[in-house]
């Protein structure tokens, strides 16, 4: 009598189970919720930007003066007075320094038309070409639906009226209204800005005062409260002063290399490579093309032009690639790769105002997120 064969032991299911079977503790129902609500969030964030911008501007002004105005209140100076004279005097060196650089700014903006038109034409004429491709391809089309008018029977129109549609003349009415509209619209824009960073600077501890009381009656909410806030605040002065420093550095350096090559109008364009420092990524790419197309237009030497945008060129590049980051890594511990995510994210929704406000916006983030146990893998994310 044979005896049937046992059959193969099964496999080791249990093992496969383990690894396809993942416990995922998470709720789609209330993954859902948060991803609809974040988008509600955005969608609000853009909507309303005409507020959000300017009450942000403030209070990164009432950070970075409010160690200023807080020294002066140790002198026995109200707060409310310090606060005053120091909104002034910014505003009044602003305008002063404005003022006496407008004609050089002036002369450069009228220059830029014709420096361009300059340059189009030392372009072709390098490239050995009277036209590119392009327009060739629209003087043909051109040529053709000209003789195609030409060459109309006039028998089949007859009793048509010819319709013909002239472009809209020049309004000067126009561009002095829209003008006049943008200009209130910033003067009001700035006028919220410094009530708000006043209002700000006098409260002193007051709105830190209030978040400790809602923030719980345990101590250790208070106590997590305070060392966030104390983050927030430490964080963005250092922040503000690293702008400020390398701003200035960028600023005086630009003045120096382009006073030295001869260029006009250097300390025009060095106070534009200060102020441009502060927009991440674009502004030394604006400087470099802007000072470029002058020294152009100045030298009338293509040679010359790339001195002069590369000399801008190379001092952005190392101020912002070796001093920034290391005096920024010492403000923040933050990844550079969500930096730049988060940059394109805040410069999607509000433009220029998002690049310049999107990297204290994330510090903001992170200090709350390292400190509630739901968001802390967002903290993490943003960390270093």
């Amino acid at each position: 009598m044979t005896q049937e064969e046992a059959p193969p032991p099964p496999a080791d299911t249990n093992a496969d189970a383990q690894r396809v079977l993942l416990h995922m503790p998470v709720d789609i129902r209330n993954m859902s919720l948060v991803v609809l609500a974040g988008l509600a969030f955005l969608f609000v964030l853009h909507w309303a930007k005409a507020v959000f911008i300017p009450v942000m501007v403030g209070v990164l002004f009432s950070y970075a003066l409010s160690p200023v105005v807080n020294w002066l209140e140790t002198r026995r100076i109200p707060r409310a007075l310090s606060a005053a004279v120091l909104l002034l005097a910014i505003l009044g060196g602003i305008g002063t320094t404005a003022w006496s650089l407008s004609d050089e700014a002036t002369q450069l903006v009228q220059a830029l038309p014709a420096a361009a038109q300059k340059f189009r034409e030392a372009m072709k004429a390098r490239s050995g070409r009277s036209d590119s491709a392009l327009e060739t391809v629209q003087k043909a089309a051109a040529q053709i639906e000209q003789a195609a008018q030409d060459n109309s029977v006039p028998g089949t129109t007859r009793g048509a009226m010819r319709v013909v549609v002239e472009p809209a003349r020049f309004d000067i009415r126009h561009y002095l209204w829209s003008g006049t509209i943008g200009l209130i619209a910033l003067i009001g824009q700035v006028t919220v800005v410094v009530f708000l960073t006043y209002f700000l600077m006098i409260s002193g501890d007051t709105f830190r005062r209030k978040l400790l009381k809602l923030a719980g009656d345990s101590l250790s909410s208070k106590k997590i409260t305070l060392q966030a806030l104390n983050e927030i605040t430490g964080q963005i002065q250092r922040y503000l002063q690293v702008q400020l420093l390398t701003s200035a550095l960028v600023g005086v350096l630009t003045w120096l290399a382009l006073l030295a090559i001869g260029l006009d109008n250097a300390a025009v364009w060095g106070v534009a490579a200060a102020v441009l420092n502060m927009v991440p990524y674009v502004g030394s790419l604006v400087t470099a093309a802007g000072s470029a197309l002058v020294g152009f237009m100045q030298f009338g030497s293509l040679n010359m032009a790339l001195v002069v945008g590369g000399a801008s060129l190379v001092i952005h590049t190392l101020v912002g690639n070796l001093l920034t980051p290391w005096l920024t890594s010492r403000a923040s511990r933050m990844n550079p790769v969500a930096v730049f995510v988060g940059l394109l994210a805040w410069g999607w929704l509000w433009g220029v105002w998002g690049l310049l406000l999107g990297i204290p916006i994330l510090m903001i983030v992170k200090a709350i997120c390292d400190r509630v146990d739901d968001l802390k893998p967002v903290g993490e994310f943003l960390g270093s």
